[in-house]
């Protein structure tokens, strides 16, 4: 695993997740998220070791977290017992950590999982935490706050193009590249909506322009992923996996996920402080 894939891999495990988790605003997942240190940590260690039965056995550890987090979904499912837009949004970002974690576990230990080479499970890792768990999260969280017709095309269509896109590791390099346009659908919309926010009146200078760099590099990024999912359905010249991490991997961590999620809690923190002076 490089050190620009671990590094984006250690952002989402030990920043990412537990902050989509503080946003979600459930008690439940609140004790998930003060544990999670305890899952994601070796996880991280484990990126940082020679492939072996250490650094499988720290991976493990992590994958144990996530399946406590994906073992919540069903539990939510059926607390809630209708699945609107926004909630199947948020019910696939608390399942795709765990889709990272299977294939960290066999990255780690130098299994080829169904065949697929190690290079191509480093890059599911983090693929799943950012384009699977923050994208759904912040989608559905989207929705939340406009809940018309854009906001539910966003919050389906991203668990849907993620679907596809799992699906097309095993179908092939056209189902993946039918993927990679629903989930650029999605992600558009959303960054339409977030784009919408920044004009909304309220919200401090700082929170506008996280918002307004999370929107702006979305668009970017997923002309990338739509060039690079093109060209290897078609054989037409795209960028390489390496070039993808470096600008694809490294814009959707930092520049969307990352600026998305620290918007969203000062916009939270600003309704609770609001709420609580009322």
């Amino acid at each position: 695993m490089s050190v620009l894939v671990g590094l984006i891999v250690m952002l989402g495990m030990l920043v990412i997740v537990p902050m989509g988790l503080r946003l979600v605003g459930d008690p439940v997942l609140d004790r998930v998220r003060r544990l999670w240190p305890l899952f994601a940590v070796p996880g991280a260690v484990s990126l940082w070791l020679p492939r072996g039965g250490a650094a499988t056995a720290l991976a493990l550890c992590y994958a144990l977290g996530t399946l406590a987090l994906a073992a919540h979904a069903p539990l939510r499912l059926a607390r809630t017992r209708t699945v609107r837009p926004a909630e199947a949004a948020v019910l696939t970002a608390l399942v795709t950590p765990s889709v990272a974690a299977v294939a960290l576990v066999a990255e780690r230990s130098g299994h080829e999982l169904f065949g697929f080479g190690l290079g191509i499970l480093a890059l599911t890792v983090p693929h799943f935490h950012f384009a699977g768990f923050a994208a759904a999260l912040v989608a559905g969280l989207v929705c939340r706050a406009q809940d018309g017709p854009g906001g539910r095309l966003a919050a389906l269509s991203v668990p849907l193009g993620t679907l596809l896109v799992l699906a097309g590791y095993f179908i092939g390099d056209w189902a993946e590249l039918a993927g990679a346009v629903v989930l650029t659908a999605g992600m558009w919309t959303v960054a339409l909506l977030t784009w919408r926010a920044v004009q909304v009146p309220g919200s401090d200078r700082a929170t506008r322009i996280l918002l307004a760099v999370s929107a702006a590099v979305l668009v970017v990024t997923m002309v990338l992923a739509l060039s690079w999912a093109l060209g290897e359905a078609t054989g037409l010249p795209h960028p390489t996996l390496t070039w993808m991490a470096a600008t694809h991997g490294l814009g959707n961590a930092l520049g969307f996920a990352l600026c998305a999620l620290l918007a969203l809690r000062r916009l939270q923190d600003l309704t609770h402080s609001e709420g609580g002076t009322a």
